[in-house]
């Protein structure tokens, strides 16, 4: 484990990303690209109703990259690829970081889901150190508590579990788990005054990630004594925000006024998210870290691609700009009668 990773994780400045499981390359041999492509065309040309995945009334809200959206639903992420900077600093080189990453979703009963997810990470850093393997696996649980159609709005309590210790330790994962409850929220604006507007909605988060143990204590040799070294690493609370900024273009064209766009025009999203962590106790510096990252989302009858890019917020936070692409599948609506359903359903 390159030294500086831990310090990178523990600031926050590593990003991490919803899910875990796939390969180095999944994209980058054309056998199995190939039929993945061709089953996600598929997919997207099969006929079908309206959209029913992520709707509050007469708002569609889609599944966003950075941030977690508010809904309880059946839904698959596969992959979700990312790439970012790292900065350089006093005591760590600079260095990049490649992850891709899996994440499902399954609802128990319409408002009360789980979901677990995990990534594979690549660290190259500048001195030539390479680093990968497999972050903590992550459960989680949420439960849509408010809806109101005629407002388009959408409030969701619930609690993920990073599960210490079960990622590779070339990474330094953390061997303690982290307890993150969270509130997520949905608003359109499809009661304003002003047309031009009323496509406008935004989603949101607010967690408080608590670890399992306030420090680690570790015992290393000295390598200038040779002679052991023992080291305690705080570790802190972590506020971490979330929030989407969206431009329905859908909406706007079935609610708004059709401006005549065709495909794929027509069922694109303009997004920014942004998500942003700072540490509230037991460190000194609680600085805030995140990133802004500028997209795109084309959503179709049965799956989702999204396109974003990812600017870090300041200095703490990395260099340069990083990219972040998805593909994401509703399994409600793909599979309606069968995976795709509640596991106990009202309609039993």
């Amino acid at each position: 484990m390159h030294p500086a990773l831990r310090r990178l994780r523990r600031r926050g400045v590593v990003p991490k990303l919803d899910g875990d499981f796939l390969m180095q390359r999944l994209f980058s041999r054309a056998g199995i690209a190939a039929p993945i492509l061709s089953c996600v065309a598929v997919i997207a040309g099969c006929p079908g109703g309206a959209l029913a995945h992520g709707f509050v009334g007469q708002r569609f809200f889609p599944a966003t990259l950075a941030t977690d959206d508010p809904f309880v639903a059946d839904e698959l992420s596969l992959p979700t690829v990312s790439v970012t900077h790292s900065e350089a600093s006093a005591d760590a080189p600079a260095g990049k970081q490649t992850a891709v990453s899996i994440d499902v979703s399954k609802r128990i009963t319409d408002d009360l889901g789980i979901s677990f997810g995990s990534a594979w990470n690549r660290f190259h850093f500048a001195d030539g150190t390479r680093t990968t393997g497999f972050d903590n696996s992550e459960l989680g649980l949420k439960y849509q508590f408010y809806r109101n159609e005629a407002a388009e709005a959408l409030v969701s309590a619930g609690i993920s579990w990073e599960i210490g210790g079960s990622g590779s330790r070339s990474l330094g994962v953390d061997r303690f788990s982290t307890y993150t409850p969270t509130i997520f929220f949905g608003k359109g604006f499809g009661n304003l005054p002003v047309d031009a507007l009323r496509p406008l909605a935004v989603t949101g988060t607010a967690g408080l990630a608590i670890p399992s143990r306030s420090s680690t204590t570790t015992t290393a040799v000295d390598p200038d004594t040779g002679l052991p070294a023992t080291q305690v690493q705080r570790n802190p609370d972590v506020l971490r925000l979330g929030l989407s900024l969206q431009y329905s273009i859908p909406y706007l064209q079935s609610m708004v006024k059709d401006t005549g766009l065709g495909a794929p025009w027509n069922r694109m999203i303009p997004v920014v998210e942004i998500a942003a962590a700072r540490p509230v106790n037991r460190v000194e510096d609680r600085s805030w870290t995140g990133t802004v990252n500028p997209g795109v989302l084309w959503v179709g009858q049965k799956v989702q691609v999204g396109l974003e890019a990812v600017l870090p917020m300041n200095h703490a936070s990395g260099r340069g700009v990083g990219w972040l692409v998805q593909l994401h599948f509703f399994l409600d609506d793909i599979f309606p009668n069968t995976i795709g359903r509640p596991l106990i359903s009202a309609s039993r």
